[in-house]
């Protein structure tokens, strides 16, 4: 029987964040769209921004400006099934809230261009 993804690991500026499950990608790039002209349907690229989720929980004595610090940076999302994807210029694209009485929940988003990926 196949193994198919099951755990995530995000290594955020060289630290591996623990994720809750769910964590998500959309994997950008270039991509076509459908153009109409006349009676006829061409297409034309467009390039997509990579957009990742993921959800990891505030723990005693961590400092959530280190982890929410401002800039590009390396981000690696690493695949139970062997695929790393990794940015060299992501970015946290929002301040989260950060959810009492759920263990500290704080869902991290990021944005970047298109990943190289690599499998192991």
């Amino acid at each position: 029987m196949p193994q198919v993804l099951g755990i995530v690991d995000i290594v955020w500026r060289g630290r591996n964040i623990p994720v809750e499950a769910g964590a998500k990608f959309t994997k950008g790039g270039l991509q076509s769209k459908a153009v109409a002209y006349g009676r006829k349907a061409g297409r034309a690229d467009e390039f997509v921004v990579s957009e990742i989720t993921a959800v990891t929980n505030l723990e005693r004595g961590q400092r959530l400006g280190n982890l929410l610090a401002r800039g590009e940076d390396e981000l690696q999302v690493v695949c139970d099934t062997g695929q790393t994807f990794v940015w060299g210029d992501a970015f946290l694209t929002d301040i989260p809230e950060v959810t009492g009485g759920e263990g500290g929940k704080i869902e991290l988003k990021w944005a970047g261009g298109e990943p190289e990926e690599i499998l192991a």
